[in-house]
């Protein structure tokens, strides 16, 4: 049976989904980060993925934003730390608070009208405005 990771206790997803690269870091670090692959690019294909419910990938692929490709493959590259298993923990932890934050539906926006009194003071405002604005036309003298 392969191993599942779980997301929530109704989502589960297959560990043999999850592709990982390990990579050597950039930026600075001297001679160590020149010579090690501590970095870990993890690859998840979203949009082919049987565990998640359609609904959950819309909302992902949202808040995923740059990060998915437009082959619906979610990359997360994690080099945070100089240790490799803590890199892989690093971005195992972030796809897994994604998902979670995926699989959480939004509240429905209920639609409301504004007040009678939030209208007359807006109107009152923009008049108030006008009268500034109108007050700073051309000077006319009156002979």
């Amino acid at each position: 049976m392969p191993a599942m990771i779980e997301i929530t206790s109704w989502l589960r997803i297959d560990e043999d989904d999850l592709i990982w690269k390990a990579t050597r870091a950039s930026g600075p670090g001297g001679q160590h980060v020149n010579k090690t692959s501590t970095a870990i690019e993890l690859r998840f294909d979203v949009r082919n993925s049987p565990y998640l419910p359609d609904d959950v990938k819309d909302r992902l692929t949202a808040l995923a934003g740059s990060r998915m490709t437009q082959d619906g493959v979610l990359v997360l590259f994690a080099q945070g730390s100089r240790s490799q298993e803590m890199n892989r923990q690093d971005a195992l932890d972030r796809l897994i608070d994604l998902i979670r934050r995926a699989t959480e539906k939004p509240k429905p926006r209920k639609a409301t009208k504004p007040t009678y009194s939030s209208k007359l003071k807006r109107l009152e405002t923009k008049s108030k405005r006008g009268t500034v604005k109108s007050g700073r036309g051309r000077v006319k003298f009156d002979d």
